[in-house]
């Protein structure tokens, strides 16, 4: 892929960079806050890189779905604020994308200045299946930049405007942040040093057919917690209570535990589950063997016995690919399995693995659970789009920054 090297002098140039700042919010006493900063932090070396070199940086990005209009619980707002603090200047913020604001704010930077566009998803042209109407826009935000840096990873399996368009627009190169990505998963959809582990959580195995059908030809074992482990449960002719469940992919599944078993790949289900009475952080609960949850009653994690066992699954292993929580995490009660997998993942790379952790859900436990990011390997910034790797897909975004 073309680099930011490959763009030459940059000193008073206007450097367009699509960054993925897709932040969780929440309402404190009527102040919007954001509880994890980590997308913005993992931003920050190449927009550091791009003022300390004297371009004139001006950010793109959206926050959450606001359906191709504005709406002022989706301004980045409080993302410029917390750029601007971690930039150590001040991080103007256009009041529009591509009109009056944007155009002032872009002609009033400096080099070495960072400045912020309004929400890229107020215009429904950015997500628009009508490849006119997305190069229409991509055309205008042209306009405001000579360059354009692509590095929002967690936006790259998208054929959007301000990701695929607008790099045939501009002359166009992959941030650092977006390097590392591919690098670092490339270390698991090429050529993976054995044994390669991937643990699978989450709620619904529809979310990850495809990978799961690649990795019946790539990795060594497969571990399944979360909610889709309900559905394997169910495809081993065993009842699951309550608990989360796809009837119409229990003959999927069947079909990879024969897929698995004619490749020589180790599925590894729950030997137990904690099983609650009502999906509440306060639900009564109990350990249940996983062949014998009691009708009435939904699995919310995976028991200690399947911690153990887990890790233990993972200590032998040279590369491991993590993708989905073991449970919901979010309940004190139902954080231990994540936690032992968060655990065992660390005590692997000390051991010498190399680690993925494929961003989404996975990256927010690994935070919240108040695990250090520096015992994994690799720590993505991208769910969807490390997914779609593991996959086995060609991602648009980085296609078209092709060399």
């Amino acid at each position: 892929m073309k680099t930011i090297d490959s763009l030459g002098d940059l000193r008073g140039k206007r450097v367009l960079v699509r960054s993925d700042f897709n932040v969780p919010l929440s309402d404190d006493d009527g102040t919007t806050v954001i509880t994890d900063d980590g997308r913005i932090r993992a931003a920050l070396p190449t927009l550091q890189r791009l003022a300390d070199a004297g371009a004139r940086v001006v950010v793109l990005a959206h926050l959450g779905r606001p359906k191709g209009t504005p709406d002022p619980q989706y301004s980045l707002a409080p993302v410029a604020a917390r750029l601007g603090e971690l930039l150590g200047q001040d991080v103007a913020l256009a009041e529009d994308l591509v009109g009056a604001s944007a155009q002032a704010t872009v002609e009033a930077l400096a080099d070495g200045q960072v400045a912020l566009l309004e929400n890229v998803r107020f215009d429904a042209r950015e997500t628009s299946k009508v490849d006119a109407e997305r190069a229409e826009l991509a055309g205008e935000l042209a306009q405001l930049a000579d360059a354009f840096v692509s590095d929002g990873f967690g936006v790259v399996h998208r054929k959007q405007a301000s990701v695929y368009d607008i790099a045939q627009v501009l002359p166009a190169a992959a941030g650092d942040l977006v390097l590392n990505e591919v690098e670092s998963l490339s270390k698991a959809t090429g050529d993976p040093e054995r044994p390669y582990a991937v643990v699978l959580g989450g709620s619904k195995v529809s979310d990850k057919l495809g990978v799961i059908a690649n990795l019946l030809t790539k990795a060594d074992r497969l571990l399944i917690g979360g909610g889709m482990v309900f559905t394997f449960l169910k495809a081993q002719g065993h009842a699951v209570g309550s608990s989360l469940l796809e009837d119409d992919q229990v003959e999927t599944v069947r079909g990879y535990i024969a897929s698995a078993q004619e490749n020589g790949v180790e599925i590894v289900l729950p030997v137990d589950i904690v099983a609650a009475d009502s999906f509440a952080a306060d639900a009564p609960h109990q350990v249940v063997a996983a062949d014998a949850i009691p009708d009435g009653t939904m699995g919310l994690d995976i028991g200690p016995e399947s911690g153990k066992l887990f890790a233990e699954k993972l200590a032998d292993a040279k590369t491991i690919a993590w993708n989905g929580p073991m449970g919901v995490f979010e309940f004190e009660a139902f954080a231990a399995g994540t936690t032992a997998v968060a655990q065992g993942i660390i005590d692997a790379t000390a051991d010498g693995a190399f680690s993925i952790v494929g961003g989404g859900d996975s990256a927010a436990a690994v935070r919240a659970l108040g695990f250090d990011e520096a015992g994994f390997s690799h720590i993505s910034t991208g769910g969807g789009a490390s997914l779609e790797l593991l996959e086995g897909k060609e991602l648009p975004g980085l296609t078209v920054l092709a060399d």
